[in-house]
């Protein structure tokens, strides 16, 4: 059964082991060593997230199955979204899942996770961001209701690559 938890700080090291795991697996394929050495790097290391965990507009959530930690969720919204900074919508900056839970309803539970946490606000919308590359996300955001409203580029490492907005309306 997978639980969903609260992310603190006492945590931190596990975020880092989680977010570099489940980043390394979803994009190694695609992309150089070097720049996803650079961006992990520069992502992941202890005082970016701890500074992340610290801001107010945001939270993290740890996937639970049993006491193993296999996915997380960061949400965002306010002037921590990295986009629009509409104060009706909340960003879900980061939902991964580990290959190992994948079709194990850990994204389900990590989503249901952001939505309730949008209810609770009450925004208006959730929105992401998802690598144009990335169809097994892409399709998880339409079978989960998101659609498509824009694009923005997103910097990794050297690269520069095309990330599709979606979002959905809850009211």
């Amino acid at each position: 059964m997978i639980t969903i938890i609260e992310v603190d700080t006492s945590q931190l090291k596990a975020l880092q082991v989680i977010s570099t795991q489940t980043f390394s697996e979803t994009f190694t394929v695609h992309n150089t060593e070097e720049d996803m050495n650079n961006y992990i790097e520069s992502s992941f290391n202890l005082a970016n997230l701890k500074s992340q965990l610290d801001n107010n507009n945001s939270k993290f959530y740890f996937a639970l199955d049993g006491e193993n930690v296999v996915g997380y969720l960061k949400v965002n919204w306010g002037v921590a979204q990295t986009e629009l900074q509409d104060p009706t919508s909340l960003e879900v900056e980061r939902i991964y899942v580990l290959k190992s839970h994948h079709g194990k309803n850990v994204g389900v539970a990590l989503y249901e996770k952001a939505l309730s946490v949008a209810k609770a606000f009450n925004f208006e919308f959730i929105w992401l961001g998802v690598w144009e590359k990335n169809e097994r996300a892409i399709q998880f955001y339409k079978k989960n209701g998101l659609v498509e409203f824009d694009k923005h580029l997103f910097k990794l490492g050297n690269d520069v690559q095309t990330d599709i907005l979606m979002k959905c309306n809850l009211k």
